[in-house]
């Protein structure tokens, strides 16, 4: 089977986690089952077939790099679970500035000056199927560059940040003009505060209670938080992270959720805070509180691997415009937004041919 030819924009901690556990699994056996993955063969496609062929940033300290020492440049924290990864072969190159860098972060994200490489015409080289988004939250600009650049070279596109690109129908229309797969927005981990608080918010409703109120709070070390102290770049954070869970319920509901610390010797993990306040029968009080606590990049990277792989299978296919399946079950504000349980079946028969899209 032939393999999946990936770029990646952004070689941050989400990328570290991506480039790890591509190798990690690569000998994973057929039919195990692993922590992360829908399916160690997901379709034609085992982990392993994914290849990292080009990479993008602005952090000096990477861009010049091969990608496998790059993935462990400051500012980077993810946890190293590779001992020794080989070199990929892949120069880390020099990507726009634009609106991905806030001001506040030129320093720790060790900005480069000078040129950009021409991000269409590296892409057309390497001949790449798709390009994976992980540039910073708040990087709209940025986002529609890399969005129109994958358009431009013809190759699929992956949305793994809260910017409304795959569920916007302007840019779905563009891509299915194109004949080319999108799949996003804003990716869901394994088990991660967005998709927690779905499915305990789902279950109250399912009950038969009434949810009065709801926030829920994050607090992390890592550089994407450090973005995020500037409440001007978490806008579309916020709405994709509130869609994700009020959209569980059928009646509006007084809600909070998003990023509210960042700590800074908390490096790469993320600690989560769920209150949910409602009423049983007789309008009694229910109250329930939650603490998770994850490694924060690795939580997603199982999922976005199995996003790479729904959007190959798509251009075996010639599937265009937003994969409906894989983005309701992997994103937070998909084109079309339904339940965990209803969105998985979806993907299983997607994998199987039953579902276009």
């Amino acid at each position: 089977m032939a393999e999946i030819k990936v770029a990646i924009a952004g070689v941050g901690n989400c990328a570290s986690a991506l480039v790890q556990g591509v190798h990690y699994y690569k000998d994973a056996g057929e039919d195990e089952v692993v922590p992360g993955l829908m399916h160690v063969r997901f379709g034609d496609y085992h982990v392993r077939d994914i290849r990292f062929v080009a990479a993008f940033d602005v952090n000096r300290e990477k861009i010049g790099k091969d990608l496998s020492e790059a993935i462990f440049a400051e500012p980077n924290c993810c946890a190293r679970f590779v001992d020794q990864l080989p070199r990929l072969g892949v120069e880390v190159l020099p990507g726009p500035v634009l609106d991905g860098v806030g001001p506040h972060m030129r320093e720790a994200f060790r900005v480069r000056d000078g040129d950009p490489a021409d991000v269409v015409e590296a892409l057309r080289d390497v001949e790449a199927d798709m390009l994976v988004n992980f540039l910073p939250v708040g990087s709209g600009e940025a986002t529609r560059f890399y969005a129109e650049a994958a358009l431009e070279a013809g190759c699929a596109f992956v949305n793994c940040i809260p910017e409304f690109i795959a569920s916007d129908r302007e840019w779905a229309e563009k891509y299915e003009r194109a004949g080319l797969p999108i799949a996003g927005d804003d990716v869901k981990s394994q088990l991660g505060a967005t998709i927690l608080h779905r499915v305990l918010v789902r279950l109250f409703h399912e009950r038969g209670l009434i949810v009065d109120e709801t926030y829920q709070l994050n607090i992390g070390g890592n550089t994407d938080f450090q973005n995020m102290t500037l409440e001007e770049r978490l806008r579309t954070k916020r709405i994709s992270k509130t869609e994700a869970v009020t959209s569980m319920l059928p009646y509006n509901v007084p809600t909070r959720i998003g990023p509210s610390d960042y700590v800074p010797f908390l490096r790469d993990k993320k600690i989560c805070y769920i209150h949910i306040k409602g009423r049983n029968f007789g309008n009694q009080p229910v109250m329930l509180g939650l603490k998770l606590e994850v490694e924060d990049s690795p939580n997603s990277a199982g999922v976005v691997i199995d996003v790479i792989r729904a959007v190959r299978i798509a251009l075996d296919r010639g599937v265009a415009g937003p994969l409906i399946s894989i983005s309701s079950y992997a994103f937070k504000p998909p084109p079309i937004q339904t339940e965990d349980s209803t969105a998985r079946m979806w993907v299983e028969e997607y994998i199987e041919g039953k579902r276009e899209r």
